[in-house]
C-alpha cells in the first residue's frame, strides 16, 4: 500500500523520475526527484515549520539502505578537486603596428648620458666674514680696554674745599720728579739721579677742554710764587711735596679760579717708558742742547726720540730762558707725545696698541674717578689742535723760599678769565 507523503520511491513509483533502467533520478543533495504535476498533500503547518527549519539547519541526507534491504544504493557524484589560486601572468601590452604612411620612421632622439652629480661648494659672503672680523676685534677692544682700566693706579687727588663749578672740564697734568720703581741702572740710563723717593714736581699743565672749540693747554712754572693752604706763600711745585696731588689740586684751583676736574701725573720712568712704549716722539729744538745734568746731547732739528733722551728734553734748563724755555719744551713734548699715540702707525699696529694699553696704563696715576677711556678723551682734544699758554710772569724775585717768579696779576686774570 503507497504512503502518499513517503520519499521512497518503491512506496510512491509514479511520483518521481526514472532514468532508462527505471531508477529514480536524483537531485545534487541525492534525493529522489519528483514530478512536477506530483501535488504532495497539504502538511499541518507546525510539521511544515518544522521540516523548513531542519532543512536549513541540518539538510536532510539521503537513506542509506543496508544490503538486503532492497539492493537500492544511490550514486553520489564527486565534486571536482580544489585549486589553488594562481595570481594572473601580467603580459606585455602589445602595441598595434602602425599603418605606413609612405614617410621615412624618425629617428629616436639619443639622450644624453646623465652626468655625475658634482657637490657645489658654498661660497662664503664676504660681508660674513667681515663681520666676524670686526666682531673679534670689538671684543678685543674691549677686553684691552677693561685690563688697561684696572692697571691705572688711582689716588684721591681733588680737594675737600672746592671752588665753584666752570666751564668745561679741566685736567691737572703733572709730571712729578719721582725716582719710585727705578732701579740703579734706569737711574744712570736716565740720567735722573738724586734721591730715590717720592719729590716735588717738574712740570705743571692745566688742560682746559671746552664744549666747543680748541682745547687750551696752560703750563703754570713750578717756581710761580702763590699761597699755599696751611702752608703759606711758597713755590706751587711745594705743595705736591706738602699734601700730594690734594693739596696741589686746591692751590691750583684758589691760585687760577678754575675748577680742576680731573688729575693724570706721570714719573720720570713712566714718561720714558711711554715714549718707547709708541716707538718714540719727534721733537724740533730750534738749537742744539748739551746738558750733562739731564743727560741729553741732542742737535736743532725734527728728529725721533727715544725715551732717555725724551726725559732730558722735558727736564732741562740748560738754555737761555732757563725754567720758561722748560715749560715750553714740555708743553711741545706732551702734545706730540698724544699726537703719536693716536695716530694710526700706533692705534692700527697691534705690536704697539696692546702694549700701550698694558704697559702703557700702568705709568699712569689718576684720580679717583678717572678711567682710561677718560685719558683717551685728553689724548684726542690735544690731538685735533691746542692752544699753548703759559701764565704770565712779571718778574722773578729772591724770597726766603728761594728765588721765585711773580705772576702779572691783571694778565693772569684776564687768561684765566677767558677758561671759566
Amino acid at each position: 500500500m503507497s504512503n502518499p507523503h513517503s520519499n521512497d520511491p518503491r512506496d510512491n513509483p509514479g511520483e518521481f523520475l526514472l532514468d532508462k533502467d527505471g531508477a529514480p533520478l536524483l537531485d545534487r543533495y541525492g534525493r529522489p526527484i519528483r514530478r512536477r504535476s506530483a501535488q504532495r498533500p497539504a502538511q499541518p503547518q507546525r510539521v511544515e515549520r518544522v521540516e523548513r527549519v531542519e532543512r536549513v539547519q541540518r539538510p536532510e541526507r539521503p537513506r542509506q539502505h543496508m544490503p538486503g534491504e532492497g539492493g537500492y544504493q544511490p550514486r553520489r557524484t564527486p565534486l571536482p578537486p580544489r585549486q589553488a589560486a594562481q595570481r594572473p601572468v601580467q603580459r606585455p601590452v602589445q602595441r598595434p603596428a602602425q599603418r605606413p604612411t609612405g614617410r621615412p620612421a624618425p629617428r629616436p632622439v639619443p639622450r644624453p648620458a646623465p652626468q655625475p652629480v658634482q657637490k657645489t661648494r658654498r661660497r662664503r659672503n664676504p660681508m660674513n666674514l667681515l663681520g666676524w672680523i670686526l666682531s673679534i676685534v670689538l671684543v678685543g677692544a674691549v677686553a684691552i680696554t677693561l685690563v688697561a682700566d684696572a692697571r691705572l693706579a688711582r689716588v684721591d687727588a681733588l680737594p675737600d674745599n672746592r671752588i665753584g663749578n666752570t666751564a668745561g672740564t679741566n685736567w691737572l697734568i703733572v709730571g712729578s720728579d719721582s725716582r719710585q720703581g727705578l732701579s740703579e741702572e734706569d737711574v744712570q740710563r736716565l740720567g735722573t739721579g738724586g734721591d730715590i723717593g717720592s719729590g716735588r714736581t717738574d712740570a705743571i699743565m692745566l688742560l682746559h677742554i671746552p664744549a666747543t672749540g680748541q682745547a687750551t693747554l696752560l703750563s703754570i712754572p713750578r717756581d710761580s710764587y702763590v699761597n699755599i693752604p696751611g702752608y703759606g706763600s711758597d713755590k706751587i711745585n711745594a705743595a705736591f711735596a706738602f699734601g700730594g696731588p690734594k693739596l696741589l689740586s686746591e692751590t691750583v684751583e684758589n691760585a687760577t679760579g678754575l675748577r680742576v676736574d680731573r688729575y693724570a701725573e706721570v714719573g720720570m720712568g713712566g714718561l720714558a717708558g711711554l715714549t718707547d712704549v709708541v716707538g718714540g716722539v719727534e721733537v724740533c729744538p730750534p738749537e742744539p742742547i748739551q746738558d750733562p745734568l739731564a743727560n741729553l746731547d741732542i742737535q736743532a732739528g725734527c728728529q725721533v726720540v727715544d725715551g732717555p733722551t725724551a726725559l732730558g728734553y722735558v727736564r732741562t734748563r740748560a738754555t737761555a730762558m732757563g725754567d720758561l724755555d722748560r715749560v715750553m719744551r714740555q708743553r711741545e713734548f706732551l702734545s706730540a707725545l698724544m699726537h703719536t699715540v693716536v695716530s694710526p702707525k700706533v692705534l692700527l699696529n697691534p705690536f704697539r696698541i696692546v702694549p700701550l694699553a698694558l704697559k702703557g696704563s700702568g705709568l699712569f696715576i689718576v684720580g679717583k674717578r678717572d678711567h682710561v677711556w677718560n685719558l683717551a678723551r685728553l689724548a684726542l682734544a690735544m690731538r685735533g689742535g691746542i692752544n699753548t699758554e703759559t701764565v704770565p710772569i712779571s718778574h722773578f724775585a729772591d724770597t726766603e723760599v728761594g728765588n721765585v717768579a711773580v705772576w702779572d696779576d691783571a694778565a693772569a686774570a684776564q687768561l684765566f678769565g677767558g677758561m671759566r
